[in-house]
């Protein structure tokens, strides 16, 4: 190990520890199963005993492997470059430059939790040929990765402004509610009858699963019967979601730490600390599923420069400020995130979108929902007269459902200035609110099909270095958008455009913007 004088330190040592454990749960449960299968063939103690054999193996093999890997990685935290060497065979040695560091996030898993570890990933948020730019000390101990994230953030800020340092929002238990009509709850309880048959197909009882729930409805009409499976569904569905959202957002808290950093805390059994420095904050997002937008509630999301979703943790999405809670709350917290009196998303006065963009909606809805009705309709002519019920029932209940959808998804189509903030609204299932700093746009994407020409509407997407990278105003009106696009960012899009002076039905002289095809 280098000497404590030119800064190189190790990871904590207790990473062996974790690494065996770890093994040792994968060997009791890979071993139990091949146990119990081998009993059949010999004693069982003979049977245990050649399991517990492979399984002492399997543990000294991953500890060993994790102590070689101990041994052969140090960091170091210099005052220009963060470093990290690590590797026997292939040594890789990497560094970032600290005035490029972006993020220290903080992830501990039950079992680090327990023994006072954390694993630190301190990122650029760029990406490379290789991926992104990071570096992962897994694991260090709660105390040197807090110090860790404090020393690489540590940032000079404009003391200016009257918002509150400290806790902006903390966790209101109530907002569980918002969990069973999130789309999640429907996923998981499809999840829930694919996990039951695929592991009775392991143990090859699939066919007794499948005979018991026959025999249980035996004496019950089909429709009934599928009614049944799907609440049961349902119900699964809505406890796996209330448990996912207990595990990902209690103890939640989101604080402003001198020096400008947003930092989210939040987890049961994982525990996870998120940081993002206000100064590369380009705004904000409000997302509004259709079930939780029915309950009143948003979701508060950050458009932020060096946000990339973590593919280790499936549950650490970073850009999250604020779970769904109470709209009064997520304007808010928006408004102190962003350091405003009012939150953008709340404050501007959208523009709406010509008719053209609600006709364009209608047409989608039909001919996403007539086609299966058409093709029962043309089966029931040939085959059976029952298809034709079927194809009835469904245009009576697929044709006004994605006609109310095709409707409200047109009342939400908006854009519109407020002060320094560009604010764009569209969707329906999932209805989004950004309010994205118009210093932060630098280019301007125009998109028309020759159905869109043809109903004088654009598509204007306004490019950033933040958040998804591109946030777009769908079917506006083609001059008023092209003068909105101008006006949002000036002198942007102004060398492209032809102004042109129209005459009104009333003989009244109107201004308007072309660009050049």
């Amino acid at each position: 190990m280098s000497s404590p004088q030119d800064g190189w330190r190790r990871l904590d040592r207790r990473t062996v520890l974790v690494t065996a454990l770890v093994m040792a749960g994968v060997a009791a449960g890979a071993g139990l199963p091949i146990a119990l299968g081998l009993a059949g063939a010999m004693p069982l103690w003979q049977a245990f005993g050649r399991v517990l054999a492979g399984a002492l193996l399997l543990i000294a093999a991953g500890t060993g492997a994790d102590y070689v890997r101990w041994r052969r990685t140090r960091y170091r935290i210099g005052p220009e470059r963060a470093e990290l060497h690590t590797g026997l065979l292939l040594v890789k040695r990497r560094s970032l430059a600290r005035e490029g560091i972006r993020s220290v996030d903080l992830t501990a898993n039950p079992l680090l939790r327990v023994l006072g570890l954390v694993k630190v990933r301190i990122g650029t948020g760029e990406h490379s040929a290789g991926g992104e730019s990071t570096l992962e000390l897994d694991p260090v101990s709660r105390a040197d990765g807090e110090r860790l994230r404090r020393e690489l953030l540590a940032r000079a800020v404009d003391p200016s402004g009257t918002h509150r340092e400290g806790t902006l929002a903390a966790l209101d238990p109530s907002w569980i509610r918002y969990a069973p009509v999130s789309f999640v709850a429907p996923l998981l309880g499809g999840a829930a009858v694919g996990g039951v048959m695929q592991v009775s197909e392991w143990f090859g009882a699939q066919g007794k699963v499948i005979d018991w729930v026959g025999d249980r409805f035996r004496d019950t009409p089909v429709v009934w019967m599928l009614v049944v499976l799907v609440v049961a569904a349902g119900v699964a569905g809505v406890v796996g979601a209330l448990g996912l959202w207990i595990e990902m957002w209690w103890n939640y808290r989101l604080e402003r730490e001198p020096g400008g950093t947003l930092r989210v805390r939040r987890g049961l059994f994982t525990a996870r600390s998120i940081s993002i420095e206000e100064r590369r904050l380009r705004g904000v997002e409000l997302v509004e599923p259709l079930g939780v937008r029915m309950l009143g509630a948003a979701r508060v999301d950050a458009v932020a420069t060096g946000l990339v979703k973590d593919d280790d943790d499936k549950h650490a999405d970073l850009k999250v400020l604020l779970p769904a809670a109470p709209r009064a709350v997520a304007d808010e917290v928006s408004a102190q995130v962003l350091r405003e009196t009012v939150a953008p998303t709340s404050a501007a006065r959208l523009i709406g979108h010509p008719r053209a963009a609600r006709t364009r909606r209608l047409r989608w809805a039909l001919a996403a929902s007539l086609p299966p009705v058409l093709v029962l309709a043309v089966l029931g002519a040939r085959v059976t007269p029952v298809l034709l019920y079927l194809a009835a029932a469904c245009a009576a209940v697929a044709v006004p459902i994605a006609v109310i959808l095709a409707l409200d998804a047109y009342r939400n189509l908006g854009h519109g200035i407020s002060g320094a903030y560009l604010v764009a609204r569209s969707g329906t299932v999932r209805r989004a609110t950004v309010a994205l700093q118009r210093s932060g746009v630098i280019g301007w994407t125009l998109k028309q099909s020759v159905f869109q020409r043809r109903a004088g509407v654009l598509t204007l997407t306004a490019t950033t270095a933040a958040g998804a990278g591109a946030y777009s105003v769908y079917d506006a009106a083609e001059g008023e958008g092209l003068a909105f696009a101008a006006e949002a960012v000036p002198g942007l899009l102004e060398p492209f455009l032809i102004r042109e002076e129209r005459t009104t039905g009333c003989g009244a002289a109107e201004d308007g913007a072309t660009i050049p095809v």
